[in-house]
């Protein structure tokens, strides 16, 4: 730690570190957990959390885990049913080896310095404003969008709320989590549940079949959209009898969609939220526990699972999640916009994923040019302008990342705040170093873009760009413009060929020729070899950050030629994937 942050943290704050650091060595050195009858005090209760629990890991961990379990509750008493989810949470990293758990009430451990020890952060149960201070929220949002997981269940929902009365205090939480409110029936409501994504990995305890259970569910609201998370299962409205029972809050909703259990991506974090959580038998029954235990790994980033929301899922859009593939517009397109209009006009091509431009305005109400000099509260506004229209900021073009330390960190951290995948630069050669150290630091690719020979001298083919990566890390790699690619008569499927695993994003085009005078026309209708560039990466088992859609022709009035590729990319897709 810093000694300039330790000390205008306090001594009291070193002392909590410390702890946690204890803490953490204990947990990770299997010589203790926290006590079992300090969790559940009820030994019968323990003994079937113990005889439940699930004891081979759904997923092989790639690297030791760790799982922040907060437990805390402001103005409300809290839920019993918290200490057994505690309880099981922790036995199941034990025996299945998959992670460690720290437990914690303390707001401190939402310090920087202390979320970098953790892969994953779970609200277990906690209702009211856990925490006001600006700081810690800003680290807990910095976390998630960074790559961190975050988990809840049951009253997270109304996290960071004044309580009693549910009144909202911060915004963005509700966003993450995917949904606030606490309506409810009797806390022994008879539900029966439906898999609205039968084959989706946390659903596959299930064996694709709907089930019924008893428990306290709740009917949630706004920001709640399946056009921001993808539904796991939910009420099944055609079996269950909706007025059983006292009703506690509005329970109705005009679109009847009571979903109950659901995954979504805020930035490159991955988020899980179940309801079912209210009563201390849901953590005895084996099915929810496994059920749990995929989600905590799926959160951890160890059980890969698609998170496109559910509202965006159509036949092509599956076939794109079996190939690994995510389409999306690439910003100079539209570069004559703003980028909130560029935004916009992505939703309404139906696209679930941007790439951002450092020289475009934000929008007519911030005429800035969006690049990491923005503040917080600036990039906040644009993380939710983003998630508003059902839309993932995937990659970034900067034209230059700076070699100085200072000023290369400030684009990794403002890539870490935004959530963005890959940074795509021309930088001198002698920032390569500094750029690829941050790029491990932070989990951020950078891939090196290339114009002509004359402005891209260095990163201009694939040969040159082989060259500058030669003995790097993979996180750096081509930004693969096909166009100017093929203007300068390399052949794109050839390039990528010889790329291989260093090709991290694509900007796709086709060409009316393969010229130096050549221009952009839609895909599949030109020389650019389209089908052949899909057929290659899929040869090849590449999944680059984005597929990106770039037009560069009729600034004014190209939406209609970016539908048509898009279209192309669907029907091909649609045709080859497993």
């Amino acid at each position: 730690m810093h000694t300039s942050a330790a000390h205008s943290r306090g001594v009291g704050f070193e002392r909590r570190l410390a702890w946690l650091g204890l803490a953490l060595g204990l947990i990770l050195d299997g010589r203790g957990a926290p006590g079992a009858d300090a969790l559940v005090a009820n030994p019968e209760e323990r003994q079937r959390i113990e005889q439940a629990i699930p004891t081979r890991a759904v997923a092989p961990p790639l690297q030791p885990r760790t799982l922040l379990i907060f437990d805390r509750n402001v103005g409300y008493g809290g839920h019993p049913s918290a200490k057994h989810a505690a309880y099981a949470c922790t036995l199941m990293g034990q025996k299945t080896g998959a992670f460690a758990t720290v437990i914690s009430g303390d707001p401190e451990v939402f310090r920087r310095e202390s979320l970098e020890r953790f892969d994953a952060v779970f609200f277990n149960n906690n209702v009211g404003n856990l925490f006001t201070d600006a700081e810690l929220r800003q680290n807990l949002v910095e976390f998630v969008t960074g790559g961190g997981g975050l988990l809840g269940v049951h009253g997270t929902t109304v996290a960071f709320t004044q309580w009693p009365g549910a009144r909202e205090d911060w915004p963005e939480f509700g966003v993450m989590i995917g949904a606030r409110g606490a309506n409810h029936r009797e806390n022994t409501e008879h539900v029966f549940i439906k898999l609205d994504d039968p084959d989706h990995p946390l659903n596959a305890v299930f064996g694709g079949q709907g089930w019924e259970f008893r428990d306290e569910f709740f009917r949630v609201g706004d920001p709640y959209s399946r056009n921001r998370v993808r539904v796991l299962f939910s009420i099944d409205t055609a079996k269950t009898d909706l007025r059983q029972g006292r009703a506690f809050g509005q329970l109705e909703r005009a679109d009847n969609d009571f979903a109950l259990a659901w995954v979504r991506s805020y930035g490159r974090g991955r988020v899980f939220y179940c309801t079912i959580a209210h009563n201390p038998y849901v953590f005895w029954d084996r099915r929810m526990l496994e059920f749990y235990l995929g989600a905590i790994q799926f959160a951890l980033g160890d059980l890969p699972a698609p998170t496109m929301p559910s509202a965006q899922l159509t036949p092509a859009r599956r076939a794109q999640e079996r190939l690994g593939w995510r389409l999306g517009l690439e910003a100079y397109t539209l570069h004559k916009l703003t980028f909130f209009e560029a935004i916009e006009k992505t939703a309404q091509l139906g696209l679930s994923y941007i790439g951002g431009l450092s020289f475009q305005k934000v929008s007519a109400d911030l005429p800035k040019n969006f690049a990491p000099v923005l503040s917080d509260d600036e990039l906040r506004t644009i993380r939710l302008k983003l998630d508003a229209a059902g839309l993932r900021l995937l990659t970034f073009y900067i034209q230059e990342i700076p070699g100085d330390e200072a000023e290369c960190r400030k684009v990794f951290e403002f890539g870490r705040k935004l959530g963005i995948e890959t940074f795509m630069t021309e930088p001198k050669l002698e920032a390569l170093d500094t750029i690829e150290r941050l790029a491990n630091a932070y989990g951020i690719n950078v891939a090196l873009h290339n114009h002509d020979p004359k402005a891209s001298p260095h990163y201009w083919s694939p040969a040159a760009i082989l060259k500058v990566c030669a003995g790097r890390s993979p996180r750096l790699g081509a930004a693969a413009d096909l166009g100017y690619w093929m203007r300068a008569g390399i052949d794109p499927v050839e390039g990528i060929r010889a790329l291989k695993e260093r090709l991290i994003t694509l900007q796709m085009h086709d060409l009316h020729e393969r010229s130096p005078s050549g221009h952009d026309v839609p895909w599949g209708t030109g020389q650019g070899r389209s089908a052949g560039i899909f057929q290659e990466l899929q040869r090849l088992r590449l999944k680059p950050t984005m597929i990106g859609l770039e037009h560069s022709r009729d600034f004014d009035d190209n939406l209609a030629a970016c539908a048509q590729s898009a279209a192309f990319f669907d029907r091909w897709t649609l045709a080859v994937a497993p």
